[in-house]
């Protein structure tokens, strides 16, 4: 028979025991009667005939055992003996395995729930052909276009072609756009827009990858060999199921981006989410139609417009070394080549110093990862440390237990059980209490998942990623309940049959073996304090940093201010057509007339949107190449909406127009920065270099925080958008009164001007400010929590320990209260052995945090790592709740009655 097979007969012999067993009586049976009706056809009596049919059989009961171990799994039998035991105890003692299973799930469900997110953030290897294989050009730090000189995160279309033909590494060569298009645009034959996000990508991305179309065809190179020729698109199938209702003719639509028609040439398969991690594109379009999808971003053919990130796959016998060597030289030969290169000694510079590394893209490109990896781990170890208080919780209530079955297992050594046989049923009996915790820990964690996604998403959309439960998560969560069993299940099962017979028989009370459980579950208490007091700093610590977070001033007024996306690229004016302008000034004034609004304004950014970056050049100052302007186009209420206050000089008027004299306001730190002594008011300068423009300073206003809470002092200017051609998205609006009926009011009055412009993302901006610590409030208020929930696992441990010593020493309180001793010194003997213990753990846990702090002090912000105050407030708190929970045994050791107490044992 093959080896499944034997493998299924074992089993069914194993699950079908019953029918097994009755079979093999009946056979056994039959032998007996053939054997004894042979006997009596020899003139034997029937009882004598009987006798010695039985004689001739042999051991019937050995016999059986032998048949089993033929036909089954004697390990396997004995295994499932063992779990129906464990089974039965665990029922027996329901407080116990209430505790422990509630103290497993929690800490398992914790760990799979934050496990799914760091797989799905930094582990899970991108859905495509041998991940491994693909490599990144720089590190993609960031998102935009740029025109500096010798960039090497970003590339130009025209250096991408040229590194495709000329590499000797890579089999393939791909080209992604940086930056994804949010478009308004129409599915044929609908009236309505919807919301597109587009993914600008080479011809050849899909073959770099791999990816095979579900349905139709995917992008070819042949799609991206000329501007503006190809206007094809291929769809996610969550977007062919979502707006396109799983149209099985699919490749006869047709999407309106802007003003082009692109016809639906395939749809990719379910799997394929695009490169980047927790973004999910609708679409994806050629780069040669760039121009033609909203914005309209050029640069097809321009050698330094550069904004893309290019991949490579690598040929088998190429190594990233290798790779590396060949992408650099390549790199200044490209360069140097281009004829609008700008060699001068400056650029030559940046050239020599220019190092392309390589970047491994198997898991793909992601930005949250950047941002919420460190958080991640940092929960991670949390969770961790959360369940090892866990185990060594029901370690201890496992000891207790063992203190029980004393007797029960001493009577079985004495009737010839082996040790290891019984360690090994009480080993299983916590497999399986793990394993049922385990199972709830999962469901849990389906749950929690879920929870934590929306916690890190932070804003008004839900991140897409899978944190679903498959089996890289089951197989990790059984890895941690196998552990855990091991964790918490061996020590206690050694130490419960390491038992003196006499003593244990008499009445399970031998007095050497409490003292050793005594001894270890003290230990086990220690480090459950000094795990509990880590977890309580470090939470601490992080609320202190979010407290002064959310304290930090932002250098404007973020209470108050709705603030709201329009999608100016489906008017179809262009940036630089005057109606543009034109309807920006009216929406203003409609929604400034409307009661209960106090100012309004349109801005190219707010807080945390990113920025638009450059160089300037005053007169009579050298020029800092390396010091980036923070670019804000705005209308002339800004200032007033956001209420950030004017220092000097005045803000943007109606005397600021397209033919005026370009003018600016800057911030107080370009004013000390960039401007000789003296007041900057009346003073130029240009944006990028001296040829370009003049632009006279009007105003200075106070410094504000432009991207994050946590950046150093920036240097700004806004600009008015009469003067500075921008289409608009973010629009703001200083009101009083409630929030949801200026909401709408606002809406109705932007559609008043212009019916059919979308408007997204309506909020306000104190929840945009705090979406921008989302990881440090994630963290505060998960390590919050997991802090508490270990103090109230080790209070547990307290509890159950000394409840434990009080039951054992019951005699001696007994004696001392007969000799005299009053209750009050009795309730100190107990509470005194609490402060012990918890002083250890204290003593034990103090080094520990401060040798600890400094991996989390980059995450912290105005204060330190080794901040005082929240290590006491830890301690005190610790303290605290530690005799609470010591205080009921001792006030039970008080009140016990000595004649009681002395027939006790």
């Amino acid at each position: 028979m093959s080896w499944p097979g034997e493998i299924a007969r074992r089993l069914r012999t194993l699950w079908h025991r019953r029918e097994f067993d009755a079979e093999l009586d009946e056979e056994m049976r039959l032998h007996l009667e053939l054997r004894k009706q042979q006997q009596m056809e020899r003139g034997l009596p029937e009882e004598a005939a009987r006798w010695a049919a039985h004689r001739r059989f042999g051991n019937s009961t050995r016999f059986r055992e032998k048949s089993r171990m033929a036909w089954g799994w004697e390990w396997l039998e004995s295994f499932s003996q063992d779990v129906s035991y464990g089974a039965r105890a665990m029922l027996r003692s329901p407080a116990l395995t209430l505790v422990a299973l509630a103290s497993l799930a929690l800490g398992i469900g914790a760990n799979t729930a934050i496990f799914s997110l760091l797989d799905a953030l930094m582990l899970r290897s991108l859905p495509v052909k041998e991940p491994s294989r693909l490599v990144l050009l720089g590190r993609a730090r960031g998102r935009g276009i740029t025109d500096g000189f010798a960039a090497t995160d970003f590339y130009s279309y025209p250096f991408y072609r040229q590194m495709q033909q000329k590499n000797a590494v890579f089999s393939d060569t791909a080209a992604i756009f940086s930056m994804m298009n949010d478009v308004h645009g129409f599915v044929e034959g609908r009236a309505d827009s919807e919301l597109m996000h587009v993914q600008l990508v080479s011809g050849t991305y899909f073959p770099t990858l791999g990816v095979q179309a579900q349905s139709g065809r995917m992008l070819t190179d042949a799609d991206d060999n000329s501007e503006g020729d190809h206007p094809v698109v291929v769809v996610s199938q969550a977007f062919w199921k979502r707006s396109l209702a799983s149209d099985q003719a699919v490749l006869d639509r047709k999407l309106k981006l802007g003003t082009t028609m692109f016809n639906i040439v395939g749809v990719a398969p379910p799997e394929f989410f695009g490169t980047t991690v927790g973004e999910e594109p609708d679409m994806w379009v050629p780069l040669s139609m760039m121009k033609s999808v909203p914005p309209g971003w050029g640069g097809y053919k321009d050698n330094f417009n550069e904004s893309l990130y290019i991949m490579g796959r690598l040929k088998p016998d190429v190594s990233v070394e290798q790779a590396t060597s060949n992408v650099n030289v390549l790199y200044q030969q490209i360069l140097r080549g281009f004829p609008d290169a700008k060699l001068n000694q400056e650029n030559l510079q940046k050239l020599a110093k220019a190092h392309v590394p390589l970047t491994p893209m198997a898991t793909g490109l992601s930005y949250l990862r950047r941002e919420f990896s460190k958080p991640l781990q940092i929960l991670m170890a949390v969770v961790a440390l959360v369940l090892l208080i866990a185990c060594a919780n029901i370690a201890n209530l496992l000891l207790a237990r063992s203190t029980a079955r004393a007797r029960e297992l001493a009577v079985r050594q004495a009737l010839g059980a082996r040790r290891l046989r019984i360690v090994r049923q009480l080993l299983t009996e916590s497999l399986t209490l793990a394993l049922v915790g385990g199972a709830l820990g999962i469901g849990l964690a389906s749950v929690g998942n879920r929870l934590l996604l929306r916690m890190v998403s932070g804003g008004l959309e839900t991140l897409p990623l899978n944190v679903d439960i498959d089996l890289r998560l089951l197989g990790f969560t059984f890895g941690v309940t196998v552990l855990t069993a091991v964790l918490f299940g061996t020590v206690p099962a050694f130490r419960a049959t390491r038992l003196q017979l006499t003593e244990s028989l008499k009445d399970g009370r031998g007095p050497q073996s409490g003292v050793s459980r005594s001894r270890l579950a003290r230990t086990l208490v220690i480090s459950q304090v000094a795990l509990s007091l880590i977890l309580m700093v470090g939470a601490g610590l992080f609320v202190r940093s979010l407290i002064n977070l959310n304290n930090v001033d932002t250098g404007f007024n973020k209470a108050n201010v709705l603030r709201l996306q329009i999608d100016s690229n489906s008017t179809g004016y262009k940036s630089d057509d005057p109606r543009l302008n034109a309807l920006f000034r009216q929406i203003e004034e409609r929604v400034g007339a409307l009661p209960g609004v106090q100012a309004a304004s349109f801005s190219s950014f707010t807080f945390n949107e990113g920025s638009w970056n450059g160089s300037v050049a005053v007169p009579g100052m050298p020029v800092n190449h390396e010091l980036d302007v923070k670019h804000n186009v705005v209308g002339n209420g800004y200032f007033k909406t956001m209420q950030i206050p004017l220092i000097a000089g005045r803000t943007f008027g109606p005397q600021d127009t397209a033919t005026s004299q370009r003018v600016a306001v800057i911030s107080e730190h370009m004013a000390r920065t960039l401007f000789p002594p003296g007041s900057p008011i009346g003073h130029s300068y240009h944006i990028g270099s001296s040829d370009d423009p003049e632009i006279r300073v009007i105003g200075i206003v106070k410094d504000v925080k432009f991207e994050d809470l946590q950046e150093e002092t920036d240097t700004l200017d806004y600009l008015p958008y009469t003067q500075r051609d921008w289409g608009f998205g973010d629009f703001e609006v200083r009101y009083t009164g409630d929030f949801a009926a200026i909401s709408i009011e606002v809406q109705q009055a932007i559609h008043s001007v212009y019916r059919t412009i979308p408007i997204t993302r309506v909020t306000t901006l104190d929840e945009q400010v705090a979406r921008s610590i989302t990881n440090q409030r994630v963290v505060a208020q998960l390590s919050t929590f997991f802090g508490l929930l270990a103090v109230f696992l080790s209070c547990i441990g307290i509890y159950g320990l000394m409840s434990y010593v009080v039951s054992r020493r019951t005699n001696e309180i007994g004696i001392r209260m007969a000799l005299g001793a009053p209750r009050g010194s009795v309730r100190w003997m107990v509470m005194r052995e609490i402060l012990i213990l918890v002083g250890v753990g204290i003593a034990i846990g103090v080094p520990v945090v401060l040798a600890g702090n400094r991996l989390v002090s980059n995450m912290l912000f105005g204060v330190r790592g080794t901040d005082l105050s929240s290590l006491l407030a830890s301690v005190a708190g610790l303290l605290t709740v530690a005799l609470a929970a010591g205080y009921l045994p001792a006030r039970r050791a008080a009140r016990v009655d000595p004649m009681v107490a002395l027939r006790y044992e």
